[in-house]
């Protein structure tokens, strides 16, 4: 595969300084990341941003992505230069300088590495999701383990020197081929690569540095979340091999289905049915919304499809502060379907009065506001 442009998923020039990358990375960090942008879309190129970065803000990886290569490809190369060599760049500066590049990481490899991220659902109601909530919640992780403190050892004792690589973490061998003499250098077998060995592990957690423990974590819900959104808390996820630094938690907010509110972003919709006699009228009638009892005034002729907006009752802004979105109240003007001999005589009389006995049919076309669409599908095309 092609080496990766990583000046352009910066979005940056070859010549940039490392100031200017910096301020590239930022800007599309505060962008992507997870706690902004939950979209899986964003959280890949969130990814690749941050690996640019990491990347092109260090002097040796950047001088191998100038030279043609791929750093992060297997084998810390991965470029036009690589072909040939199974072990990549790095090999082919091994090969013509014995090893002494000063690319890449040499030596024993630390024992001690970095943990995973973990990732928790938690399902709240509308109500804590628009006003912010604080919740415990218990996880089953991995954590270091107390009897070693992270070392793997058993108490008393300490990791051996390994005999096969003398420490050094690697061995090297020697081939001849028309270029002359190359000398390649593979992580010790017997070590793993760490240059020591455990002799005697540690009881508790087996030479690994940590163990499986339950332990309960308090999430502080922000006001104005959505169902899908996730939290990131720093350094709460798995700890690593070795006693290795932690992960993070990331916790998924599910938002309970509300029995009478529908919600869009930060606004919030329902629907009030009227008796036909009401709509006609006018009255006043009492609902229940996020922040209390609330009067609403029904003028007089209200028509089935016609919304009231009550501003601000709706669910408060993420990360701004202040502001909070509206609530679309729908009239729904219900006709009776049955009728006793009274009441029909009545409509009758009305419809007379009116001059209705005939009435004159209006057709107008399905997007109407006076008919058609159901309750949902005016909330679809309100949407729209």
């Amino acid at each position: 595969m092609p080496p990766r442009d990583y000046y352009g998923i910066l979005g940056v020039p070859p010549n940039a300084t490392p100031e200017e990358i910096k301020k590239a990375y930022r800007g599309l960090a505060r962008k992507l990341h997870p706690d902004v942008n939950p979209s899986e879309e964003a959280q890949e190129r969130f990814k690749d941003v941050t690996a640019a970065y990491e990347v092109l803000s260090d002097p040796a990886k950047r001088q191998i992505v100038d030279l043609g290569g791929d750093p992060l490809a297997p084998g810390g190369g991965g470029g036009p230069a690589a072909g040939g060599f199974g072990g990549g760049f790095a090999d082919i500066m091994d090969a013509f300088f014995g090893g002494a590049t000063g690319m890449g990481q040499r030596g024993p490899r630390s024992r001690v590495r970095p943990g995973a991220d973990a990732l928790v659902r938690l399902e709240l109601d509308l109500h804590d999701t628009a006003f912010g909530a604080s919740r415990e919640i218990t996880l089953d992780t991995a954590v270091r383990c107390s009897v070693c403190d992270g070392a793997g050892t058993a108490p008393g004792t300490h990791p051996q020197t390994c005999a096969t690589c003398g420490g050094r973490g690697e061995v090297q061998s020697v081939q001849r081929s028309f270029l002359g003499q190359i000398v390649t250098a593979r992580p010790c077998p017997d070590c793993g690569g760490t240059g020591s060995k455990i002799i005697s592990p540690c009881p508790d957690c087996a030479g690994d540095g940590r163990v499986r423990a339950r332990r309960t974590v308090t999430i502080k819900v922000p006001a104005g979340v959505d169902d899908g959104m996730r939290l990131r808390l720093s350094g709460e996820g798995e700890v690593g091999p070795g006693g290795g630094p932690p992960g993070d938690l990331y916790v998924e907010i599910h938002e309970r289905p509300h029995p009478q509110f529908t919600r869009d972003q930060d606004d919030l919709h329902c629907q009030l049915q009227l008796p036909m006699t009401a709509a006609a009228l006018g009255t006043e009638v009492k609902l229940q919304t996020l922040d209390g009892e609330e009067n609403i005034e029904v003028k007089p002729g209200t028509q089935s499809g016609t919304v009231h907006t009550l501003r601000g009752r709706g669910v408060p802004h993420l990360n701004r502060g202040v502001g909070r979105g509206d609530l679309h109240i729908h009239f729904d003007v219900i006709t009776p379907t049955k009728l006793d001999g009274e009441q029909e005589r009545l409509l009758r009389e009305l419809a007379k009065v009116r001059g209705e006995e005939e009435p004159t049919i209006t057709v107008s076309s399905a997007t109407s506001t006076n008919t058609g669409p159901g309750f949902f599908s005016r909330i679809r095309d309100a949407f729209k």
